[in-house]
């Protein structure tokens, strides 16, 4: 497969500019924004490729609005003789900018000596994107007689849970047909990725009275409750979660123990926002919530991550007078992951080792992705997250990734195109 690696090599100026073209479409999420705009732009490359393009709109899932509607885009290559369906899925969306640029987030700068393009979604993911499309259509163009299918997804919203994107395909049955499917996030380009811990997010809410600020005595601050529930998660929880250990090859190093994140905290007076230029009204706060980010691991149970923080709770109560809580729901995913032995593991190592010229490494991810949906709703094991990308820049300032990494991905996916699509001989 010499003459395919060429093939994909040669695209190295079209990967840039695919590449940067996407990174220049800002479809940040909150709130979903260009989210069509990116579908019409790969629909119509695609099609002048061959690929036969379904825009889908994942109506009435979270977020979803006229204003800001649920994109996603499905591309079919079928080839003249049968044979399987290898899907790459990746998503479009991009998380808010944040601060700390020295770059412009959207400008996709393509720094020749450093062989990197910056800019949001550079990482996560839009170089995967893109390498999945060079390695598709050069693989195309190398075997038109290819059998069975190739689909390319760019889909909605796996920064916020994937319900709008690959979640809403699922339940549409789009994975039924499907066999292999590869998501290009960026997890190195010499591993694969098996699937991820699992996540609970809930809202623990603290209860209290109302009362005069002159006269605290008179109410019960619920924003006290909370402070005596974070200094019970310091001195019991967080070191419990520390001890916790899995087997599952998770990246990076701290992420092989139990982790809680409080992601937000709010309490009493709500906000009135930046135009409010009076005083805040002098009252006890008689509410005040948290929301917890739980992420566990494959020998835990989720019943018994729910427990911990009810058994904590419960502690507090016995001790501490008119304490009242209330703990509800927010998301929930267990653990997930393929097996060493499946077919899309095979080949996309053997891929690794011939165009690196070393062994894969296999790891789990510490955050979920899209493989949830695929694997619960779509009920397909055969899945693994691959692509090109340093997973730790996802999310941070000055984004950016390596154009020979996405070659190098490239070509690995191409190759395992060829492997279960190609003629039966790689060598």
């Amino acid at each position: 497969m010499d003459d395919l690696c060429q093939a994909i090599a040669a695209r190295r100026d079209d990967l840039i500019r695919l590449t940067q073209d996407l990174i220049r479409i800002p479809t940040l999420n909150p709130p979903g924004r260009h989210y069509r705009d990116i579908c019409e732009y790969l629909e119509a490359r695609l099609a002048a490729k061959g690929f036969t393009c379904e825009l889908i709109r994942a109506t009435g899932t979270p977020g979803d609005s006229l204003e800001y509607p649920r994109w996603n885009l499905i591309a079919r290559h079928t080839g003249p003789r049968p044979g399987d369906c290898v899907h790459f899925n990746s998503h479009h969306d991009v998380v808010e900018v944040g601060q700390g640029w020295t770059r412009d987030p959207f400008g996709a700068e393509f720094v020749a000596a450093e062989d990197r393009i910056y800019g949001r979604g550079a990482c996560d993911m839009k170089g995967g994107l893109a390498a999945s499309i060079i390695a598709a259509e050069a693989f195309i163009d190398s075997h038109p007689d290819h059998a069975g299918t190739i689909e390319i997804s760019a889909t909605a919203d796996e920064e916020t849970g994937g319900f709008g994107g690959v979640a809403f395909l699922a339940q549409q049955g789009r994975f039924a047909a499907v066999d292999h499917v590869l998501i290009p996030e960026p997890l190195h380009k010499d591993r694969i990725c098996l699937g991820h811990r699992g996540v609970w997010w809930a809202e623990i809410e603290t209860q209290g009275r109302i009362a005069h600020g002159s006269m605290p005595f008179l109410g019960d601050s619920a924003i006290r409750h909370m402070g005596a529930v974070l200094a019970e998660m310091e001195e019991t929880l967080w070191p419990l979660l520390a001890g916790k250990r899995t087997e599952m090859p998770v990246i990076p190093e701290g992420a092989r123990s139990s982790t809680l994140n409080i992601n937000a905290i709010h309490g009493g007076e709500a906000d009135q926002g930046p135009d409010y230029t009076g005083l805040p009204a002098p009252v006890v706060p008689d509410r005040c919530r948290i929301t917890i980010d739980r992420r566990f691991l494959i020998e835990e149970d989720l019943a018994e991550v729910k427990a911990e923080i009810t058994a904590l709770m419960e502690r507090i109560r016995a001790r501490r007078p008119n304490f009242r809580y209330e703990i509800r729901d927010l998301f929930e995913v267990v653990p997930s992951m393929t097996d060493r032995d499946a077919p899309v593991v095979r080949t996309t190592a053997a891929a690794i080792e011939r165009v690196l010229g070393r062994e894969a490494g296999y790891v789990v991810s510490p955050g979920t992705y899209d493989q949830k949906h695929i694997d619960r709703i779509g009920k397909l094991k055969n899945c693994i997250a691959y692509g090109p990308g340093v997973l730790e820049l996802a999310h941070q300032p000055d984004e950016w990734i390596g154009v020979s990494d996405m070659l190098d991905s490239a070509r690995v996916m191409g190759l395992v195109l060829a492997d279960l699509l190609g003629p039966g001989d790689t060598a």
